[in-house]
C-alpha cells in the first residue's frame, strides 16, 4: 500500500502536533512536510513530543508546497491565514483539509470556485470527532419535531472564534431540517445575557481553563425536553475524522463542507 504524503500547516499548535503524533502511528500516511511560524528548523517529530521524523519545520508554506511533494495538505492554524493557506494549496493543486475556524460563507463560495477552476478538491469541517458529527445529524432529526432548541457550547479559554464552528453548523443544519417551518420565538428582552441567534436557534458559548471542546442542543417542547449533548476530553477524539478526511479528500470533487459527506 502506498503512503498518502501530508503537509501539515500549523504543525507546532495543538491541533497540529496532534496530528503529527497520529501520521507517525500510521502505515498508510506519512508526514511530508510542516509549516509553522513556531519551532522553524526543528524536526516536527521533536516538536510534537514524540521521535524523530526528519521533517524540519519551515516557516514559508509556498517553499513546503513546492519541496514536500505532499498529496494532501491539512489546516490547523488560525482564522486570519486559513483562506490564504487554502488558496496557495488549490492553486498548487495540493487537495487540502481546512479543520481551522472562521470561514465566513463568503470564504466557502470562493473556495468552491477555486477548487472548481483549479480541478482540485477541499473538505471543510467545523468539527473532526465522528461523535459530534452524529450528535449535528442526531439534532437535524429532533428539529423536525420540536418547536424550539438552544445550543449551548463549551471550549477552552483560548479558542479563537464564539460562538464555535460547530455550533453555527449545528443551526444551520437545524434550520435546514425544519425547510422553513415556522418555530417559537426566543425571548429578547435581555440580548447581552442570551448569547448569540443564529437564525432561530440561540447560542450561548462558555470559555474557561479546563474546558476541551463540548456542546449541547436542548429542545424543548410541549410538556418535554430533549438533550443531546457530546464530549471531548482531549484532542485525540479529532484525529480519526480527521485521518478519515486525508484519505477520502482526493476522491472529492470541488468543495465539501461536513465530515459527514464522507462518513
Amino acid at each position: 500500500m502506498s503512503s498518502i504524503h501530508v503537509l501539515v500547516i500549523g504543525a507546532a499548535g495543538r491541533m497540529g502536533g496532534e496530528l503529527v503524533r497520529a501520521i507517525a502511528a500510521q502505515d498508510d500516511i506519512s508526514l511530508a512536510g510542516a509549516v509553522d511560524r513556531r519551532g522553524v528548523g526543528e524536526d516536527a517529530g521533536l516538536v510534537a513530543g514524540i521521535e524523530l521524523l526528519s521533517v524540519p519545520i519551515t516557516d514559508s508554506l509556498s517553499r513546503a508546497i513546492s519541496e514536500a511533494k505532499a498529496a494532501v495538505a491539512v489546516d490547523f492554524t488560525l482564522p486570519e491565514s486559513v483562506m490564504d493557506n487554502a488558496r496557495r494549496a488549490v492553486r498548487a493543486k495540493l487537495p487540502c483539509v481546512v479543520g481551522a475556524t472562521g470561514l465566513t460563507p463568503a470564504d466557502l463560495e470562493e473556495l468552491d470556485a477555486l477548487c472548481r477552476e483549479h480541478d482540485t478538491p477541499a473538505l471543510v469541517a467545523p468539527n473532526f470527532a465522528i461523535g459530534a458529527v452524529l450528535m449535528m445529524q442526531f439534532a437535524a432529526q429532533a428539529a423536525r419535531h420540536f418547536d424550539s432548541a438552544e445550543i449551548v457550547e463549551l471550549h477552552h479559554a483560548a479558542k479563537a472564534d464564539a460562538p464555535s464552528g460547530t455550533a453555527l453548523r449545528t443551526a444551520q443544519l437545524i434550520a435546514e431540517a425544519r425547510q422553513g417551518q415556522p418555530r417559537a420565538a426566543q425571548d429578547e428582552d435581555l440580548p447581552r445575557a442570551r448569547g448569540h441567534m443564529a437564525g432561530s436557534v440561540q447560542i450561548h458559548s462558555v470559555r474557561l481553563p479546563g474546558l476541551v471542546d463540548h456542546r449541547e442542543v436542548i429542545f424543548g417542547g410541549l410538556g418535554q425536553t430533549l438533550s443531546i449533548r457530546h464530549d471531548s476530553i482531549s484532542r485525540e477524539s479529532f484525529m480519526p475524522g480527521v485521518l478519515l478526511a486525508i484519505r477520502k479528500v482526493r476522491g472529492l470533487s470541488g468543495l465539501t463542507v461536513g465530515l459527514e459527506k464522507v462518513l
